[in-house]
């Protein structure tokens, strides 16, 4: 008679689950479905549309017009971080941050509804429910992908042409600022839609909570325009020292601050493992609550 109790089984399904538990080794195992799952929202993202993928990169171009016509030319504000800031094109100034602004809030805004956009196939087939959110993080970084080589062929473009642009070392900081950027955005986006689940108006806040938090990042102005008696207290936000690290790997000159930017990191870290653990202790139960 076959004893069960002799059994070993690869996936083992169960209700309970420790604290820590965050299954990233079991989510690995499955990068197939990863894939297929980037492929996926990929495809329907720009499915049905005449320009498909271009609009990747009309997007930031238009965006990117919009801000240098209003706040360059309207407006006037400063494109400088620090006083002795070198004078980039103000194109290339307001692409700079807008990019980076359009990858993170959309990776917030993707992850944030993944219990209630893949609650159907959630409830029929089993796999690691951190899957959903991944696959939906890594799909905006292909379109960021596209958006971040438009920019440095404009970037290259103005540096042939003799603009104010230093070229050092810091260029290679941008894959440390990617990764950065990957990690608050999904932990933001993972923590929201463990939320969601029980309360639905929360989408509508963060959709409005993104809008003030993009006014608040300096994206369409330089750190300049900020009083410094305000710039410890503006710092604070996660996004700003990512932002300004950015520029000042790409144009050479800026603001770049380690104790501000350390902390960011923390920050970024921290919310990325509390959205973990919160996301753990919720997928077990979501779908009485959908």
């Amino acid at each position: 008679m076959h004893d069960m109790t002799q059994t070993h089984f690869k996936v083992e399904i169960t209700s309970k689950h420790k604290l820590f538990d965050l299954h990233l080794r079991e989510t690995l195992r499955y990068r197939d479905l990863i894939f297929l799952f980037v492929k996926r929202d990929f495809i329907s993202l720009y499915k049905q549309t005449v320009l498909g993928p271009l609009w990747a990169l009309i997007q930031p171009l238009m965006t990117t017009l919009v801000f240098t016509v209003v706040f360059g030319n309207m407006a006037r504000l400063t494109t400088a971080d620090t006083d002795d800031s070198i004078r980039v094109p103000a194109f290339l100034f307001y692409m700079a941050g807008s990019i980076c602004w359009t990858f993170f809030s959309s990776v917030v805004s993707s992850t944030s509804g993944t219990f209630l956009t893949n609650a159907r196939i959630m409830g029929k087939v089993y796999y690691p429910r951190l899957v959903s959110p991944v696959a939906a993080a890594f799909s905006q970084l292909i379109s960021y992908a596209i958006q971040l080589g438009l920019f440095f062929i404009l970037w290259g473009i103005c540096l042939a042409a003799g603009a104010e642009i230093r070229v050092t070392p810091r260029l290679l900081l941008i894959p440390l600022l990617i990764l950065h950027l990957l990690i608050l955005s999904l932990g933001c986006g993972i923590v929201t839609a463990s939320v969601t689940t029980k309360y639905r108006d929360l989408m509508r806040v963060v959709s409005f909570g993104l809008q003030l938090w993009h006014y608040a990042t300096p994206i369409a102005y330089g750190l300049k325009l900020i009083p410094g008696k305000m710039l410890g207290w503006y710092m604070l936000n996660p996004v700003t020292p990512v932002i300004t690290a950015f520029r000042y790997a790409v144009f050479g000159s800026g603001y770049f601050d380690i104790g501000y930017y350390m902390l960011s990191l923390g920050v970024s870290i921290g919310v990325f493992f509390a959205g973990l653990i919160l996301f753990g202790r919720i997928e077990r139960t979501f779908t009485d609550t959908i």
